[in-house]
């Protein structure tokens, strides 16, 4: 952690605010992929997993951490409570092993201007939660907590359709959604929206190597973390859970979804707000010369 304190030079009220600001705008988006049907081509499956470009572009911009961890608390209030649904501890599962995989992406980032380590990173980022999930599910089925749906067209393996499965999501989600819009975005706005929120853009000088990244500890509590996903999954299909269901988009309509989008996207527009208002008030101190000869 010291590694990224040194990094993210921010106030915890601004780590707070990127903390709600990830958890609404990629709620948000996860409201609009509820809206978008997916294609099927025979056995394959198009659809739109997630936009991780939101919660990618936000990791390597400010503080990978707090934006990672606010990304997955959003999806499940607006992806899931506030359509009246929520899976105990299978929501844990999908909060750690997304948060996980945003969070090592993130750090993966030196320099948001080489578009390389951007690329490398919001790759690794979409495989390494696809990789947990596909796990996730294999030992599912393995130890027997789960039956195995079998795909039509496809052999009957869980490792095939997981792997089929894994490879769809990559390359597809991961590669429209995922990788070209976090290339076009993270260059562009670094350096440009961090002032406008009152922020300082990471210090692009200090260099770290991969080994300095991936440090063993990091790895050893990603295994800990992957694990404990399994665990939280085996524990909601084993029975040991407890579940919510309020089915409001069924009861009220699609509309539902629409409320659920525009309280995310009020959330953001206030966050941006105070983020803007805080910069003004902190530059008005700047300018202000008595406030500086009392300093």
């Amino acid at each position: 952690m010291n590694q990224i304190n040194e990094r993210y030079v921010l106030t915890q009220s601004q780590k707070m605010m990127v903390f709600i600001l990830s958890m609404s705008l990629y709620g948000l988006s996860n409201m609009i992929t509820e809206l978008v049907p997916s294609v099927n081509l025979g056995p394959i499956e198009f659809s739109i997993e997630y936009f991780a470009f939101i919660p990618l572009t936000l990791c390597i911009l400010f503080h990978p951490l707090y934006a990672a961890i606010g990304a997955s608390l959003g999806e499940v209030i607006f992806g899931e409570i506030m359509l009246g649904q929520f899976g105990g501890f299978g929501e844990l599962e999908k909060f750690i092993s997304f948060s996980l995989a945003m969070f090592i992406a993130g750090s993966l980032v030196n320099d948001p201007k080489n578009r390389r380590q951007v690329g490398i990173a919001a790759i690794t980022g979409v495989i390494i939660h696809q990789a947990i999930s596909s796990m996730v599910d294999i030992g599912k089925v393995w130890i027997g907590v789960e039956e195995l749906e079998a795909v039509p067209g496809l052999a009957e393996s869980v490792i095939v359709i997981e792997g089929f499965a894994f490879l769809n999501d990559v390359l597809f989600s991961g590669i429209l959604f995922a990788l070209l819009p976090t290339l076009y975005l993270v260059p562009r706005l670094y350096g440009k929206i961090e002032p406008l929120l009152g922020m300082k853009p990471r210090d692009i000088t200090v260099k770290y190597s991969m080994k300095q990244v991936l440090a063993p500890r990091l790895i050893v509590v990603g295994v800990m973390l992957a694990c404990s996903a399994f665990l939280f999954e085996y524990l909601s299909e084993a029975g040991f859970n407890v579940e919510w269901e309020a089915d409001f988009v069924e009861t009220y309509g699609d509309w539902f979804i629409w409320l659920s989008l525009a309280v995310a996207g009020i959330i953001a527009f206030i966050t941006v707000l105070i983020l803007l208002k805080n910069k003004s008030r902190n530059q008005s101190n700047m300018d202000d010369p008595l406030k500086k000869r009392i300093s």
